[in-house]
């Protein structure tokens, strides 16, 4: 991890090892340095680069109308933004780092709107697994949680976070380069999101148990994650890509799913919103000019390209149990 004043690594650690104890301290830090140790990715130095030359600004961040806003505003916006989009794809938003608005592929405002209600974040401890950049760890806070430890193991995604994270100044954040999986479990969180995850693990049901397994007593598991439509007990496993995606795996109704988490301990899963994916929500920017939404679907929005359902998505709520 790259340097930072003594007083905010100690706060960093002495977090740590509130959540995964004493002893889980060490591997998570060897995890990480393994993660972002030189070579691991081919544009790592650029990457590097970018935040070696990001300018001073006065710190602090925000929540204004869904956008975080990060740092103040600078002279030069042009040169900043030049700089940030050597980070693309910017997938998690929308941002404004030192002045400069980030449009980014996803609306991740309107998913907190419909993911906010239905969870109590005040003074409580929260898990974020497949974090992506962080946007949501910092709704999160603004939320009123205690702490924030997130994880994605995508580089880019950390580097994007480590400019967040300069323009925002330290936050009691903690966003880790390494997958869910090499996260010791010790049952302290008060809350675990696990948002767009689920359906890219190949055994579901072992990824909500893992999931269980991080939480305190009285903990809440929020999953939100792509469904089939209908009331039935069913899944489908894409034979090969879905919506344009390789890695997409058994995706269940929402009775199937309220099974998966009953089957594996958690106490009153209830779905509290199914919301279907618009290319307005998910589309390509600047700032993600690749593929995205409306590439994966037919002309009509009927269908995926391979013909299958389009993307829903539930947000389902439980207990530890």
């Amino acid at each position: 991890m790259p340097s930072e004043p003594h007083e905010q690594a100690t706060t960093r650690i002495e977090r740590l090892a509130a959540a995964f104890g004493d002893d889980g301290v060490g591997p998570v830090l060897a995890a990480v340095r393994e993660a972002t140790a030189e070579g691991r990715h081919g544009r790592m130095g650029e990457w590097r680069a970018v935040l070696d030359d990001l300018p001073v600004v006065d710190r602090g961040w925000r929540i204004d109308d869904g956008v975080l806003v990060a740092g103040g505003a600078i002279d030069d916006r042009d040169a900043l933004a030049d700089r940030l989009r050597n980070l693309v794809p910017w997938r998690k938003g929308p941002l404004r780092l030192g002045g400069v608005s980030i449009d980014t592929e996803w609306r991740s405002d309107w998913k907190w709107d419909r993911v906010a209600p239905h969870v109590d974040l005040e003074a409580k401890n929260v898990l974020d697994i497949g974090a992506g950049n962080g946007y949501f760890a910092w709704r999160m806070l603004d939320a009123g949680a205690a702490s924030v430890i997130a994880c994605d193991p995508t580089l880019v995604f950390w580097f994007q976070h480590l400019a967040i994270e300069h323009f925002a100044g330290p936050a009691r954040l903690d966003m880790l380069p390494v997958t869910f999986e090499v996260l010791p479990p010790a049952a302290s969180f008060d809350v675990a999101f696990s948002m767009g995850v689920l359906y890219h693990r190949r055994d579901p049901l072992e990824h909500l148990a893992r999931i269980r397994s991080h939480l305190a007593a009285n903990g809440t598991a929020l999953i939100e994650t792509l469904v089939l439509p209908g009331d039935d007990d069913a899944e489908f496993d894409p034979p090969d890509r879905y919506a344009n995606m390789r890695n997409v795996h058994r995706l269940p109704t929402v009775s199937r799913l309220l099974g998966w988490m009953k089957r594996v301990g958690y106490a009153r899963p209830t779905c509290v919103d199914l919301t279907a994916t618009t290319t307005d929500e998910q589309r390509p920017t600047e700032w993600m000019p690749f593929h995205s939404l409306a590439h994966a679907l037919a002309p009509d929005r009927s269908v995926t390209i391979e013909g299958h359902p389009p993307p829903l998505r539930a947000v389902v709520v439980a207990g530890r149990g």
